[in-house]
């Protein structure tokens, strides 16, 4: 599999990128993600890809970061969820608000997405319930990336004295509609919506 491509940017839109390394232009599909994060045509760029292999096609698709490469990974591993359908849904929400309405539940919000609808949903949120959200269920470790502020946040409202089912869906409501908080902001706002 090709992790990353690394090159002169040759051409952009929100669907696609073209990086010219080594004297090939590798044609990327790419989430809105990673096309926000993109130079201007001609700058160097590395992005991290995802390879797909069918009979008919060798498809690379780009990501913004690792986390939402991961996700991408995870979103195709259920059933019915092809490669198309999963960018389209880490363009339509950010990872971590993805990650938060899967963990939770959330049906509604993920049916808001363009080409997933509820039974889609539905299916996403089960397959993907116990992977997902502010702990790995299957490997123990925070699923919110390599800085563990979900993990944290839980952590500390548990010994505040929640029960941790509550502290995780506290925790995953916050960093739903802020993904970017830092701890403090994050265990003040989950309080809030635990005592609230």
């Amino acid at each position: 599999m090709i992790a990353f491509v690394r090159g002169i940017l040759a051409e952009k839109n929100p669907q696609h990128a073209v990086v010219e390394a080594g004297g090939v232009g590798y044609n990327v599909s790419i989430t809105l993600g990673c096309y926000e994060g993109l130079p201007e045509v001609g700058g160097e760029v590395q992005i991290p890809t995802a390879t797909i292999v069918r009979e008919d096609a060798f498809m690379l698709y780009g990501f913004a970061d690792r986390a939402e490469k991961e996700m991408f990974l995870k979103l195709i591993s259920v059933t019915r969820v092809g490669p198309k359908l999963a960018c389209g849904a880490l363009s339509g929400m950010k990872t971590d608000a993805l990650r938060a309405a899967i963990f939770t539940g959330d049906k509604a919000a993920m049916s808001k997405i363009p080409g997933v609808g509820g039974k889609t949903a539905e299916r996403i949120i089960m397959e993907l319930k116990d992977k997902v959200g502010p702990m790995s269920a299957q490997t123990g470790a925070p699923a919110g990336g390599g800085d563990g502020k979900a993990y944290d946040a839980v952590a500390a409202l548990v010994n505040l004295g929640y029960q941790k089912a509550q502290a995780e869906k506290a925790v995953a409501r916050v960093l739903g509609e802020n993904p970017a908080a830092e701890i403090g902001m994050i265990i003040r706002k989950a309080l809030s919506v635990v005592t609230g």
